[in-house]
């Protein structure tokens, strides 16, 4: 279904849109900031209340709360723009434009009928004017969303926690999975209707698509030529029927490797830490470690 909607809306794709997520982040700040110069509390202008936005009109809520900062220091809030960046825009080069663009507005929408949905429940249960529920929606759980997302995509990356603790992509997702379930557990209905509105984008699109590299025709093609390479059929692109061992690249050397870096020749043989992706910029099979991927050349 995704490819359906790519070939038919993908031109529409917004490029670089954690660039603008990060941006609203920078003027909610700024305008936080001058909140407290002025006395004048801008953010409650700019909360997810459905109660303002039906009863008052005031529709700009459904863009702007997306544009309020966490309420920590300038430098964690510093730290963390600059961390979803580069995690951001991985994804987007990882999954392509459309796709990260269907994962983010996925998060977002959910998050806002979410919102509704509970303002609803609600007026149902006795409470009809029921005002506050933009404190349990915010952005936190959609940027732990971003990270869960790159941590499937790169289990085994390594990153410095504080700058200096190293540790693996996959055991910091663990925890934070963890941190999750325990704030579903402890939040009252509000709070779990908002967590799980929030990370459904992730859910549901990890389960929809299971390996992110099956993104286009075009990528089954690539994939099914490299297939093709690996058992000595007709393929494009480097290593087109050939097999690799671990030493010299002969066929018949040893196990064969299902993955080759084009520029620097690594395999999972060699060096069973790094990760290998296709890249869809490429008019070819071509294949990248994960120290190449977003620094080689598109073959055209």
């Amino acid at each position: 279904m995704l490819n359906k909607l790519e070939r038919k809306f993908g031109k529409y794709a917004i490029p670089h849109l954690i660039v603008y997520l990060i941006g609203g982040y920078a003027l909610g700040y700024l305008l936080q900031i001058g909140g407290m110069i002025t006395n004048v509390n801008f953010i409650r202008f700019m909360t997810l209340e459905p109660y303002y936005i039906i009863h008052g009109f005031q529709f700009w809520r459904l863009i702007t709360w997306v544009m309020i900062p966490p309420s920590n220091g300038i430098l964690f809030v510093l730290i963390m723009m600059l961390f979803y960046y580069q995690l951001g825009t991985v994804l987007e080069h990882t999954w392509g434009t459309f796709r990260f663009n269907v994962y983010m507005f996925g998060g977002i929408i959910a998050t806002i009928i979410g919102a509704f949905v509970l303002y609803f429940i609600y007026g149902l249960i006795g409470i009809p004017h029921a005002v506050g529920i933009g404190n349990y929606f915010t952005t936190y759980y959609i940027n732990m969303s971003i990270f869960l997302a790159f941590a499937v995509c790169y289990p085994d990356m390594e990153v410095r926690l504080y700058f200096l603790i190293p540790i693996k992509m996959k055991w910091m997702a663990v925890v934070y999975a963890v941190l999750v379930l325990i704030d579903v557990i402890g939040s009252g209905w509000g709070g779990r209707v908002a967590i799980i509105c929030s990370l459904l984008n992730f859910v549901v699109f990890y389960l929809a698509t299971r390996d992110y590299r099956r993104v286009s025709p075009k990528e089954m093609h690539r994939k099914q030529a490299f297939r093709n390479a690996m058992n000595g059929g007709p393929g494009r692109g480097p290593g087109s029927g050939r097999g690799y061992g671990p030493g010299n690249g002969r066929p018949g050397s040893g196990p064969i490797a299902r993955h080759k870096c084009a520029i620097c020749g690594r395999t999972e043989l060699t060096n069973p830490e790094l990760e290998f992706r296709f890249c869809s910029k490429c008019n070819g099979n071509y294949e990248y470690c994960q120290d190449h991927l977003f620094t080689h050349t598109h073959v055209k």
